[in-house]
């Protein structure tokens, strides 16, 4: 099967078909141009959404991501980041292999195509002018025979004419000879033309025309092939990527089949563990004898009397001092003694390792210092070891700074894990606007150690704190601050007495008003009466919020 002999007298279509081939070659590369950026913006998508999830930076959501649930999705979110790279893999391939490819084949086929037209085009303006010489050559032998004949027949009616002199016969014979000769010499012509056309007119179907359309569908044949090929590449790109993109599957897989809710719930454990003991059983009072009673060390009614417990504030309410308080709340002792003794002790243990860790650091800058003076002494050209001196006493001077540091933490952690003996009271001290002072001993073991509102403990089985108000400035600057709304009630589960500054004593049973939530530290703000308020573990009630009456000012 041959174009050039199957379809000789197909030149246009052929020309038609073959310029519909680029087309189609054209189309597919725009195609896949289109793919390709289909597959960036797909990339960037999901870059960008993995990046929204990420866990900002010295946050608190960075904490979150210790949990192996957490850690699956952080892993998931940096996989999908991977993933994307493989669609710009896709992308970048594509646009290499097969669009600029295929750009640069297109315009060789553009050029291949116009020399075979051209050539095409030259051989039948060839055929052409044959054909044109053959036709002009016919009709001078048609014309030149008529005139032959015209002129013998002349010649033979002035041969019969005896009134013609014989020298006019001899002319119109002459003139006969004449273009008897002429039409032969166009006969002659003729043949020849006719002759040259019938070559060039078999060369053209035979050999001009077979040739330049086999090239012609060559060009197309490989056209056609090069499209295939493009086909396949298109698919196998995809395809390279694919075990790439099972690995990310794969380790979304491994993230997910490494969560531990075990581990989780222990993290929860160290994160929000308190060390303290859990309320004991109250003791029984028997109050069928009232006057033979006496009185108990456990029990509030030494305080309380008639339900309202003993001020110890030195003639000012414990209301007077909540906005001092507050103020202070937010500083955190060097010592993290505000913390519950498990917090407490995570934190120092975090501190502990964080100076060894620099102090590592600059012991290994030292060596490196020392190294280098010693090089500089052997070699006195590449430097002075003098100019070291600075450096390596500052360096030293460093470490003293922070091995005293660590000691200090190390001692604090010393004492929380019990390898030390408590601090003295004087050593306890955060402030020095109040002092303490020795109480009756107290039995209740929900009392044993007990947290401040702003997250502070005493580790005390045997002494109650009373503070004293030493700088009443501070009462006489918020004598007229109100008092905070009421946005709810609550109920005493428990009884509990408020031994430490800013905490207030409740009787199970007793009903009071809530004024500020649980802000996560374990601690509610309650209100008795205008000038009793201050902070009740929040396990010790049970909070009843009321929206509606938020903003009241109304007391029990």
């Amino acid at each position: 099967m041959s174009w050039g002999t199957e379809l000789w007298d197909q030149f246009d279509n052929l020309e038609k078909h073959t310029q519909w081939g680029i087309d189609i070659l054209e189309k597919y590369i725009k195609f896949v141009k289109e793919r390709t950026e289909i597959e960036l913006n797909y990339a960037k998508q999901l870059r960008n959404l993995s990046k929204k999830y990420q866990p900002k930076k010295n946050s608190k959501e960075e904490e979150e991501y210790r949990y192996t649930a957490c850690k699956a999705f952080l892993s998931t979110l940096n996989e999908m980041n991977d993933y994307a790279g493989q669609h710009e893999v896709i992308s970048e391939n594509m646009t290499s292999q097969i669009t600029v490819e295929l750009a640069r084949y297109v315009q060789e086929l553009k050029q291949e195509r116009k020399s075979h037209f051209h050539d095409g085009r030259k051989a039948q303006q060839q055929i052409e002018t044959c054909w044109k010489q053959l036709e002009s050559s016919k009709r001078r032998f048609e014309r030149d025979c008529r005139e032959a004949d015209r002129a013998q027949q002349y010649f033979e009616k002035m041969d019969a004419d005896i009134n013609v002199t014989k020298a006019d016969v001899e002319k119109a014979r002459q003139q006969a000879q004449t273009r008897h000769q002429m039409a032969d010499d166009s006969k002659a012509d003729y043949s020849s033309y006719l002759q040259k056309f019938n070559h060039e007119q078999h060369e053209y179907y035979h050999t001009h025309i077979p040739n330049i359309f086999q090239k012609i569908q060559e060009m197309e044949e490989r056209r056609i092939v090069r499209i295939g090929e493009s086909v396949k590449t298109y698919a196998e790109l995809d395809r390279q990527v694919i075990p790439i993109i099972g690995k990310c599957l794969d380790g979304i897989v491994k993230a997910a089949e490494s969560i531990d809710p075990k581990n989780d719930s222990q993290l929860v454990v160290e994160a929000y563990k308190s060390g303290f003991e859990p309320p004991g059983d109250i003791e029984f009072e028997d109050y069928t004898q009232p006057m033979k009673r006496t009185v108990s060390d456990n029990s509030l009614s030494n305080s309380r009397g008639d339900g309202k417990p003993e001020l110890k504030f030195g003639g000012k309410s414990k209301g007077k001092l909540w906005p001092f308080i507050k103020k202070n709340k937010g500083a955190t002792p060097e010592d993290f003694s505000n913390l519950p003794p498990e917090q407490r002790r995570k934190k120092l243990q975090q501190k502990v390792d964080e100076l060894n860790k620099e102090i590592q650091k600059e012991m290994d800058q030292r060596d490196a210092i020392t190294k280098m003076k010693d090089v500089y002494l052997k070699n006195p050209q590449m430097g002075d070891p003098a100019s070291l001196d600075h450096k390596l006493a500052e360096v030293s001077q460093n470490i003293e700074k922070l091995r005293l540091e660590a000691q200090k933490f190390e001692a604090w952690l010393a004492e929380v894990e019990g390898r030390l003996p408590a601090r003295s009271e004087q050593s306890r001290r955060q402030s020095g606007l109040y002092d303490t002072q020795s109480a009756p001993a107290v039995n209740n073991c929900a009392q044993d150690r007990e947290s401040s509102p702003d997250g502070s403990y005493t580790e005390e089985q045997s002494q109650e704190s009373e503070v004293k108000v030493l700088a009443t400035d501070f009462d006489d600057e918020f004598d007229d601050e109100e008092p905070l709304p009421a946005i709810g009630t609550c109920k005493a589960l428990y009884t509990f007495e408020g031994q430490n500054e800013g905490t207030i004593s409740v009787v199970e049973g007793e009903t009071l008003y809530v004024i500020e939530e649980d802000k996560g530290d374990g601690w509610t703000r309650i209100r008795r009466n205008e000038d009793e308020e201050g902070y009740v573990p929040t396990s010790y009630v049970e909070v009843y919020l009321d929206k509606n009456a938020k903003g009241a000012k109304t007391y029990i």
